[in-house]
C-alpha cells in the first residue's frame, strides 16, 4: 500500500518539480546538483507550479587573459587528463581566487569531485559561490553536498532564502526542490523538523502541506501525514495532488479507494487520480474494472503512452491478442511521433513480434523485432536471436546462420546464447550432427556453461550417445545444482529407456520438488510410474500435466496409459488431439507403430 502510493503521488509531484529525487542510499561521497525530472505517469491535469525563470546572465570579471593565466590552465588541464588531481585543483583554486572567476572555482569543484575528494570539492564550491553569489547551479551544488554531509544549519538558511528570493508563481517550485535535496539527509527527523520551520511562513500554500504530508508519511508519522494531507486539500479541494496524498496516507486500501471513487465523482475529468485508481485496481487483481478505467483514460487522451501501454499489457495477460497488437501497435506509433520521449519501445515490439508469429504471419514478427535498437542490450541480442529463428523457420537456414554469425557480443553468457541458438536451428533442421559439433566448440571456450552443457546433453542423446548425455547432465548438477532441468532430463532418459527406475524416479522427484507447478516435470513424474507399473499414479501425473499444458507429447504419454489400462477410446482421443497439434511428432509415431494401433 505505502509503496504503491508512494510511486503514484510522488511521479504527480515531480512533474511539477526541476529537480530529480536522488536515490536514498545514494552514496554521500560525491553528491550532484539536481536535474530537471520528467513525470513517470500521465501528465498532470494541474501544473502545481509555473515554469522556471531563465537564471540571470552571470556576472564574470573582466580579466585579460594572458600567455601566463593561458599557460597554468592548460598545464593543469593536461595534468588531470593524465590522472593527476591535486596539483590541478590546487592551480584551479589559485587562480579563482587571484582572477576572482567563479568559472575556476567551479573547474575545480569538478576535477575534485571526479577524484572523489569531497572536502577539497566542498571547499571549491564554497569559493564558487562567493564568487558567484548568484549563481542557481552554484547554490545547488552547494546544497547538494551540505544536505549529504548532514551540514543542515547552512543549508536551512541558504533554503529560506532561495524561498524568499521567489517569485509567488515560482515559490512552490523551490519547495519541491527543497524536498528532492532532503531525501539525501542521513538524519531524516532533522530533514523533518527543516522543512516545518522554512516552510512556517507559507502555511497557507498546499505545496507547504503536500510536502509536510509525503515527509511525515517518510517517518512513518501517518497522524502528521493524514493531518497536512487534509490542510491540503483544505486549501484547494479539486487538487489531484492533494486527493492522491491523502489516499496514501490513509493506510487502508479501501479507505483509499473510497477516497479517489469520491474524488472521481466530484472530478470525472481527473486523469491523474483516475491512473492512480487503475492501478490500484491492477494491484489487486481487479482487471475488469482497472480495463474500464483505462478505456476512460484513453477516450479522453487517445494518445497518452502510459494508457496506451498499460492496455496492451492488461490485454495480453487476457489473451486478448487482437486488442493487445492494436494498442501496442498505437504505442509504438505515438512513441515515434515524440522522438524526444526516453522511454524504450523494445518490449512492446517484443511482444508485437509475439503477437504476429502466433497468428503464423512471420514477415510481420521480423519486421517487429528489426525495429528493436541496442539501447537495452539483453533485449536487443534476445531480438537479433528471434530473427535468425525467425529466418530458419521461413526456409532459410543458412541465412539465419550468417545472421547469428554476425553477432559478436562481449559477455560470455551472450556469446553462449547465440552457440546454443545456432545448434537449435540446426537441431529443428534435422542435423544433429551438426548441432553436436557446434555446441562441443562452443564447451572448448565455455566448459562450465550450464546451458551449453545441458543442450549438448541432448544432442548427445539424439545421437544415441547416452553415456555422454549423462555425463554432460551430471555436470550441469554440479555446476548449477538449482537446476531442475538437469534432473529431470536425466530421470526421464531412463524412463524412457526403461532403465534404473528407481534412480530415474529419485531425480525426477527431486526436480519436482524444484519446480513443483512445471507440467513437463509432471510428464516425467507420469512417465516414470507408468515404467514402474503404477498406471492409476501415472494417470493422475499425466491429466495433471496436460491440463496445464496441452502438449502433443504429454498427450502421447496420457494416451498409452490410458490404452494400457483399456480405454482405447480415451486413448485414440488423446492422439488425435497430438495429431492435429503435431502431425509430424515422432513419440506419436513410434507409440503407435509400437502399439500397433492407427488413427
Amino acid at each position: 500500500m505505502k509503496n504503491a502510493f508512494a510511486i503514484v503521488t510522488l511521479s504527480a509531484l515531480l512533474s511539477a518539480c526541476a529537480v530529480a529525487p536522488t536515490k536514498q542510499d545514494e552514496p554521500a561521497a560525491a553528491p550532484q546538483p539536481a536535474k530537471p525530472a520528467e513525470a513517470a505517469a500521465p501528465e498532470a491535469a494541474e501544473p502545481a507550479v509555473a515554469d522556471t525563470p531563465a537564471p540571470p546572465p552571470e556576472v564574470l570579471p573582466n580579466n585579460e587573459l594572458t600567455g601566463d593565466l593561458l599557460y597554468r590552465i592548460t598545464k593543469a588541464e593536461l595534468e588531470f587528463k593524465k590522472g593527476q588531481w591535486q596539483g590541478p585543483y590546487i592551480t584551479m583554486m589559485a587562480l579563482a581566487q587571484q582572477t576572482r572567476d567563479p568559472r575556476l572555482a567551479r573547474r575545480a569543484a569538478e576535477m575534485a569531485l571526479t577524484a572523489k575528494q569531497n572536502g577539497e570539492a566542498m571547499s571549491a564550491i564554497r569559493l564558487w559561490r562567493s564568487l558567484a553569489p548568484d549563481s542557481d547551479e552554484a547554490a545547488q551544488f552547494f546544497l547538494g553536498f551540505a544536505v549529504a554531509g548532514d551540514d543542515l544549519g547552512e543549508a536551512e538558511a541558504v533554503f529560506e532564502e532561495r524561498l524568499k528570493k521567489a517569485q509567488p508563481a515560482a515559490r512552490p517550485l523551490v519547495m519541491f526542490q527543497m524536498q528532492q535535496y532532503l531525501l539525501r539527509a542521513k538524519d531524516k527527523a532533522a530533514a523533518f523538523a527543516l522543512q516545518e520551520r522554512v516552510l512556517l511562513p507559507y502555511d497557507d500554500t498546499l505545496e507547504a502541506h503536500l510536502i509536510l504530508s509525503q515527509s511525515a508519511f517518510g517517518l512513518n508519522d501517518l497522524a502528521r501525514a493524514r493531518a497536512e494531507s487534509a490542510r491540503a486539500l483544505a486549501i484547494k479541494p479539486d487538487s489531484e495532488l492533494a486527493i492522491l496524498t491523502n489516499a496514501q496516507v490513509s493506510g487502508d486500501i479501501d479507505a483509499a479507494i473510497k477516497l479517489l471513487t469520491g474524488f472521481l465523482d466530484k472530478y470525472p475529468k481527473a486523469t491523474e487520480v483516475r491512473a492512480a485508481y487503475a492501478r490500484i485496481l491492477v494491484d489487486n487483481k481487479q482487471f475488469d474494472e482497472a480495463r474500464k478505467q483505462f478505456l476512460i483514460l484513453l477516450k479522453d487522451q487517445p494518445d497518452n503512452i502510459a494508457t496506451l501501454y498499460a492496455l496492451g499489457v492488461m490485454s495480453t495477460q487476457a489473451d486478448n491478442l487482437p486488442d493487445a497488437e492494436k494498442y501496442f501497435t498505437r504505442f509504438v506509433t505515438v512513441l515515434g511521433e515524440h522522438p524526444n520521449d526516453e522511454r524504450d519501445p523494445s518490449k512492446a515490439l517484443v511482444i508485437l513480434s509475439q503477437i504476429a508469429e502466433q497468428r503464423g504471419d512471420l514477415d510481420a514478427a521480423y519486421n517487429w523485432l528489426e525495429k528493436v535498437d541496442s539501447g537495452d542490450a539483453k533485449i536487443y541480442l534476445a531480438a537479433r536471436l528471434k530473427m535468425a529463428v525467425l529466418t530458419a523457420r521461413k526456409g532459410d537456414v543458412d541465412g539465419a546462420r550468417k545472421q547469428l554469425a554476425e553477432l559478436t557480443p562481449a559477455d560470455p553468457n551472450d556469446q553462449a546464447q547465440v552457440f546454443q541458438t545456432d545448434a537449435q536451428l540446426l537441431r529443428d533442421a534435422g542435423d544433429h550432427r551438426a548441432a553436436y559439433q557446434v555446441l562441443e566448440n562452443a564447451l572448448k571456450r565455455y566448459p562450465d556453461n550450464p546451458d551449453l552443457l545441458y543442450d549438448f546433453a541432448l544432442v548427445a542423446e539424439k545421437l544415441g550417445n547416452t553415456e555422454l548425455m549423462e555425463k554432460a547432465l551430471r555436470q550441469v548438477m554440479i555446476a548449477a545444482p538449482d537446476n531442475q532441468h538437469a534432473y529431470n532430463a536425466l530421470g526421464y532418459s531412463l524412463a524412457e529407456r526403461n532403465e534404473r527406475l528407481p534412480e530415474a524416479y529419485a531425480l525426477i522427484d527431486k526436480a519436482m520438488q524444484m519446480a513443483p507447478g512445471d507440467p513437463f516435470i509432471m510428464d516425467s513424474m507420469g512417465w516414470v510410474q507408468y515404467r514402474m507399473g503404477n498406471l492409476n499414479e501415472a494417470e493422475s501425473f499425466l491429466r495433471r500435466a496436460y491440463a496445464l499444458r496441452a502438449d502433443p507429447e504429454i498427450a502421447v504419454h496420457l494416451g498409452e496409459v490410458l490404452f494400457a489400462k483399456g480405454d482405447v477410446a480415451g486413448a485414440q482421443k488423446l492422439w488425435k488431439e497430438a495429431q492435429a497439434k503435431d502431425p509430424k511428432n515422432d513419440a506419436l509415431k513410434s507409440t503407435l507403430a509400437r502399439l500397433n494401433q492407427s488413427i
